[in-house]
């Protein structure tokens, strides 16, 4: 949580969350969120990309994404429209 946030009183019966975000300037959903761990599999992944790019930098994202397909770890790249938003 930010400094900034650490200052908001979630209980004060004058002001709401809201408005003390904005007299601090303060984006509401700052005060909301919650960091997430880093998945293993996350890590796996940044760590083959990072020794991939330290190798060949001058790869762009296309050739790196291409490299990562055939491990399979790079799952999260679809071009196109995905099945599910096929009208018909």
């Amino acid at each position: 949580m930010s400094t900034s946030a650490k200052l908001i009183d979630p209980n004060d019966p004058q002001l709401s969350i809201g408005r003390q975000c904005e007299l601090l300037g303060l984006a509401r959903s700052s005060y909301y969120y919650q960091p997430v761990a880093v998945s293993e599999e996350d890590l796996m992944l940044m760590r083959l990309l990072d020794e991939q790019y330290t190798r060949t930098p001058f790869y762009g994202t296309r050739k790196m994404t291409k490299l990562a397909q055939p491990t399979r770890l790079w799952s999260r790249t679809q071009t196109g429209p995905s099945p599910a938003s096929h009208d018909g």
